[in-house]
């Protein structure tokens, strides 16, 4: 399976909200502040599928299933750590659908 994005495109996202105000579809791209590694190092902000909404927060995960960082390892994020819905992928391949590709 490949991920929908690879480094360098360039996404319009759409910051502000709660997760329900920004009309989360179940397998949305969004971008999320993810919790600190075992070391206590912060990770950077990362884009994740919006899978489903538990009672502990957003279940979340990633395309490809052999790198990243998604609630399989963190759990379930909580509201204030989904920070933006992406919008749209302008460049290099322009398009607003983005299918998961799991199915």
């Amino acid at each position: 399976m490949l991920p929908t994005l690879v480094d360098g495109d360039r996404l319009l996202v759409r910051y502000g909200g709660t997760p329900t105000s920004l009309s989360l579809a179940r397998g949305c791209l969004v971008v999320v502040d993810l919790p600190p590694d075992d070391d206590g190092h912060p990770r950077p902000l990362a884009v994740k599928r919006a899978v489903r909404r538990e009672q502990a927060g957003w279940w979340v995960e990633r395309d490809s299933a052999t790198e990243g960082v998604d609630s399989w390892q963190v759990g379930a994020l909580p509201d204030e750590a989904l920070r933006a819905v992406v919008v749209a992928r302008l460049w290099p391949r322009p398009t607003r659908a983005f299918p998961d590709p799991r199915g």
